[in-house]
């Protein structure tokens, strides 16, 4: 069912039961539970208009590291595991573990997953850095407060098989006399083939077989073959500037704390967000983050100043 036809038939099943309502249909709950979920649908419908990137509608994985602090910031890096299972759970989004490397005590040393569903890596970006805990020590004898920190990293998972589609009006073909020692087999049409990627502005030319049809599909050949390792680049690239947003786990580097004592806040330190209720954060509820996130990206992007060319 196409989106506009679902979101019509549920604005037509609220509208049915506000008609029962004034009817003297005693309906009030379930008006509520639609409204909550048409709520629910519209926000997420609006958070996927913000994500940007090529990659950004693939599965994602998550990597999560624990900082100094052995047990401590280990229990913390399981806390955020099961924090962002649950939030895939919610969004009907699969998970797969990757790698679990168990903490001597509790916790976790390192944990790789993979969170499968439309958008997944988009949504995720927002949480990649340092995440802080502030809390009284469950493995403190002496009950004092502690502050551990998390790392969290996000990376796309890309296809290796990169498909390379080459359209006909991207190219410029044109064909001249084949050179070469002269003699006998001296090509006296114009067999030699030059194609331009236009796009790319690659040029590869073939004059190796006397048929002006094999040396085009050879260039051709040659051709896929540059576009192929100039996709690889771009991959290493986008690989090399997610790698670069890796910060230290310590102070001053968290994108987000999450506080239990003395006081009760989730708050992220990039959107100034903040929510009280910091076990329904722990416990999945990450939207507001997220979006919030995304929102302020668009924004800085539309700020950025015009580089001269």
């Amino acid at each position: 069912m196409d989106l506009d036809q679902k979101l019509s038939r549920e604005i037509g099943d609220l509208e049915a039961y506000f008609e029962l309502g004034a009817e003297g249909e005693e309906v009030n709950s379930e008006i509520r539970l639609e409204l909550k979920r048409l709520e629910e649908e519209l926000t997420a419908i609006e958070t996927a208009t913000l994500l940007s990137g090529d990659n950004a509608q693939c599965n994602a994985f998550i990597t999560i590291h624990p900082g100094a602090g052995g047990t401590e910031s280990q229990d913390w890096a399981e806390m955020l595991l099961r924090m962002y299972l649950r939030w895939a759970e919610a969004h009907g989004f699969p998970t797969e573990m990757m790698d679990y490397q168990a903490g001597e005590e509790a916790g976790v040393k390192s944990v790789t997953f993979l969170v499968k569903g439309q958008n997944a890596y988009g949504l995720l970006t927002s949480e990649i850095g340092v995440h802080r805990l502030v809390r009284i020590s469950p493995f403190d004898a002496n009950k004092r407060r502690h502050t551990s920190f998390a790392s969290v990293f996000v990376y796309p998972e890309i296809d290796e098989n990169i498909d390379i589609v080459i359209e006909e009006k991207d190219l410029r073909i044109d064909t001249y006399r084949a050179t070469g020692a002269g003699g006998q087999h001296i090509n006296t049409t114009d067999s030699a083939v030059r194609i331009t990627h236009l796009p790319t502005n690659i040029v590869v030319q073939c004059q190796n077989e006397r048929s002006q049809h094999k040396n085009r599909s050879t260039a051709m050949k040659m051709l896929r073959s540059r576009l192929y390792e100039l996709e690889i680049e771009k991959k290493r690239a986008e690989t090399k500037v997610i790698e670069d947003s890796k910060m230290d786990i310590a102070w001053g580097s968290q994108i987000r704390s999450y506080v239990l004592h003395p006081y009760r806040l989730a708050k992220d330190h990039r959107t100034k967000v903040e929510i009280g209720d910091v076990d329904r954060v722990l416990d999945g509820g990450l939207d507001p983050f997220i979006k919030a996130y995304l929102v302020s990206r668009r924004d800085a992007g539309k700020r950025a100043p015009i580089q001269a060319g």
